[in-house]
């Protein structure tokens, strides 16, 4: 007689899948590094040395700072340079384009009142990024008792926070000592940056007398 066996069923398969670990999706993570970028940089600004970064009091580094500029007599210099050979510090006062009104009448009252503005040891210098001919002329023209600084490409006006976007130059005024402090900087009028010069200058020597010329109404505008 032939003896049958029962055949074993198959095991049953009763490993379970292994469950998916949730992980948080791309838009989630997305969001949390925006976050992040919020805490760090609450404002979302992005300004630059160019955008007017600059503030009274700050120190700045002299040595490469503005990169290299030409006199309108055509002699190269740079900040550091023109700070080393001052007694006191440096007066840039920025202009868009020389011999229009408003630059004229700004480089005109600097003119004007040069003995009690220098008379602390600040050399003064106008800045723009007119050619060496335009600013040798403009200096003829209205027999300016300083130099005028040449900065086509903007490098030192841009330094300084007086750079216009895309192009151009903001009128306005810079003053740094011997040993970099950033003493003013100001944008403004003509007269304006006359008068940022003449307070910082009464406030450095309280015995110097108000005998700089004051500017008339007409001189107070900011036009070109």
């Amino acid at each position: 007689m032939v003896e049958l066996r029962k055949r074993k069923d198959p095991p049953s398969n009763t490993t379970a899948a292994p469950s998916k670990k949730s992980t948080p999706s791309a838009a989630a993570a997305k969001k949390n590094r925006g976050d992040d970028r919020d805490q760090s940089n609450p404002e979302g600004s992005t300004d630059t040395v160019s955008s007017g970064k600059l503030k009274t009091g700050d120190t700045i580094k002299l040595q490469g700072f503005g990169g290299e500029i030409e006199t309108n007599d055509g002699e190269k210099t740079t900040l550091e340079q023109l700070v080393d050979r001052s007694q006191s510090g440096v007066v840039l006062f920025t202009y868009p384009k020389a011999s229009t009104p408003g630059c004229t009448t700004q480089a005109c009252l600097f003119r004007d009142n040069f003995t009690p503005l220098t008379a602390t040891g600040f050399s003064i210098f106008g800045l723009s990024s007119d050619s060496p001919k335009s600013n040798s002329n403009f200096k003829q023209k209205q027999s300016l008792p300083f130099q005028l600084l040449c900065d086509p490409g903007a490098s030192l006006i841009g330094a300084i926070g007086m750079k216009k976007s895309p192009k151009g130059t903001i009128r306005g005024v810079f003053v740094v000592g011997k040993t970099g402090r950033v003493e003013a900087v100001e944008p403004g009028g003509p007269a304006a940056t006359v008068d940022v010069v003449r307070k910082l200058i009464q406030g450095q020597d309280g015995s110097l007398e108000e005998t700089a010329q004051s500017p008339t109404e007409g001189e107070k505008g900011t036009g070109e």
